[in-house]
């Protein structure tokens, strides 16, 4: 029988370019991870929206 790994939420955020879109993965406390894709319009938009919370 084959070894089963625990899906976990430990690691770091990723995001790639897979074809057109954008994928985010955010890992969340409790294990996995909220997987996004975005255009790039929509990135941008988060950037900032992101930069102006944070500073």
């Amino acid at each position: 029988m084959a070894a089963m790994k625990p899906r976990t939420g430990d690691g770091p955020m990723e995001v790639t370019k897979e074809g057109r879109g954008i994928v985010m993965r955010v890992p969340l406390e409790g294990g996995g991870r909220l997987v996004v894709e975005l255009n790039a319009e929509e990135a941008t938009k988060l950037a900032s929206e992101l930069k102006a919370v944070v500073g």
